[in-house]
C-alpha cells in the first residue's frame, strides 16, 4: 500500500493508556498518519489498527531518546505531537515529579536537539494544576486564574506546564476535569460500588463535580491542533456541573438499580482512611488509590469550570452529556463483563 505523504503526521505519546487509545482512534478518523508513542512493556490491546506506527521510548534512559525519535520518524518530524504521558498515582511522591515533569523535560529537550519540534505540541495537563477553587460562591475556574495546586500531583502538572511555557515551544495546554468513558478504571470503581448498592461520598458541604467524556476530549484535542493558537491554555469540561446525588441517580438509571444506599463519610474519617492506605501502599511498594493527595482531591468542593475560551478560540463544546456518557460507559462495562 502506498503511503500518502501529504497527510498530517501525529505522534501520540502515552498512547497505551485509557485516554491514549481514544486519541489514537480519533487521529485515525481524522485521516492522519499516526504514531503511537509507547514503552516496550506497554500493552497494545487497543492499538491494533494496521495503520498505526509505533515509536518506542525509554523515558528512564533520556540518552536514548534522540535515537528513538530518529528511528521512529526518519523522514523529518511530526506535524503535531500530543503528549498524554503521565501518572495519577505513584509508589512515592517523588515519582510524580519524575514521571509528570522530568520525562516531559527530557522528551522536549530531545525534540530540540534532533530538530523535531512539531508545529504544535499539545500537553495533557489536569484541572488539578489549579488547586483549590472558590468554595464560598463556587466561581468556575477560568484560564486567567493563578494556579495554586495543593496536591503533589497537581504541582507536578503545573511544573510541566511552566517548563513548556519557558522553553519557547509551540505549546497548547489542556486542563481537563474528570475524564470518564469505556475502559476507564477510576470511575468504574464508583459504578461497581453503585452496582453493589452503595454510594460513598465525602464531606457534608455541597460539592459540585464536572466531567468530560473521553471521546469529547479526544475530539477537542484535534480541533485544537487544527484551529487553536499556540501558547494557549484551555480548561476542558462539559459546560455544567453535577452534584453527587445527580451522578448517583444517572448511574442508577442506566444500571437499572431501584435503590442505592448513600453513605456519606466525614472528612476526618476519610483523612484517616487515606493516611492508613498510603502507609500500607508504601509498605507493599505499590501505589495506593487512597492517599493524602487523593484526600485533598476528594475534599475539594468546587470543580466547576468555564469552557468559554475553548468555545471561542477553536469552537469546542462538549456534545456528550453525563447521562449519555455514563450510558455508553456502562454499556461497554456490561458487554465486557466488568459489571
Amino acid at each position: 500500500m502506498t503511503q500518502d505523504n501529504s497527510l498530517k503526521k501525529v505522534l501520540i505519546v502515552g498512547a497505551g493508556g485509557f485516554v491514549g487509545g481514544f486519541l489514537v482512534s480519533e487521529a485515525l478518523r481524522h485521516g492522519y498518519r499516526v504514531w503511537a508513542g509507547v514503552r516496550k512493556s506497554t500493552s497494545r490491546q487497543y492499538l491494533s489498527d494496521i495503520n498505526i506506527k509505533f515509536a518506542v521510548f525509554d523515558y528512564d534512559k533520556p540518552e536514548t531518546l534522540d535515537e528513538s525519535l530518529r528511528q521512529a520518524m526518519p523522514e523529518g518530524k511530526w506535524d503535531y505531537i500530543v503528549y498524554n504521558l503521565g501518572a495519577t498515582k505513584v509508589k512515592t511522591y517523588a515519582d510524580f515529579s519524575r514521571i509528570n515533569y522530568t520525562y516531559l523535560r527530557d522528551f522536549t529537550n530531545a525534540l530540540k536537539r534532533t530538530g523535531m519540534v512539531p508545529d504544535k505540541f499539545l500537553y495533557m495537563s489536569s484541572l488539578s494544576a489549579m488547586g483549590k477553587g472558590d468554595e464560598k460562591h463556587y466561581t468556575p475556574f477560568n484560564e486567567d486564574m493563578i494556579p495554586r495546586p495543593d496536591t503533589r500531583y497537581g504541582a507536578s502538572k503545573l511544573k510541566a506546564e511552566i517548563w513548556l511555557q519557558s522553553e519557547g515551544l509551540p505549546y497548547i495546554i489542556f486542563r481537563p476535569t474528570g475524564i470518564y468513558g469505556p475502559r476507564d478504571m477510576d470511575y468504574f470503581l464508583m459504578f461497581k460500588s453503585l452496582a453493589k448498592g452503595f454510594d460513598f461520598s465525602v464531606g457534608y458541604r455541597r460539592q459540585l463535580l464536572t466531567f468530560i467524556y473521553v471521546e469529547d476530549l479526544s475530539r477537542a484535542v484535534f480541533m485544537a491542533l487544527e484551529n487553536a493558537p499556540t501558547e494557549s491554555v484551555y480548561n476542558i469540561s462539559e459546560p455544567r456541573a453535577y452534584t453527587q446525588k445527580e451522578f448517583r441517580h444517572i448511574a442508577m438509571h442506566e444500571m437499572g438499580k431501584r435503590f442505592v444506599m448513600p453513605m456519606r463519610m466525614p472528612l476526618w474519617a476519610v483523612r484517616v482512611v487515606c493516611a492508613v492506605a498510603e502507609k500500607i501502599g508504601v509498605a507493599r511498594n505499590k501505589p495506593s488509590t487512597l492517599n493524602s493527595d487523593k484526600y485533598r482531591i476528594m475534599k475539594q468542593r468546587n470543580w466547576t469550570v468555564s469552557t468559554d475560551k475553548a468555545t471561542r478560540e477553536f469552537g469546542f463544546t462538549a456534545s456528550t452529556s453525563l447521562q449519555e456518557g455514563v450510558a455508553k460507559a456502562i454499556e461497554w462495562y456490561k458487554q465486557h463483563q466488568w459489571l
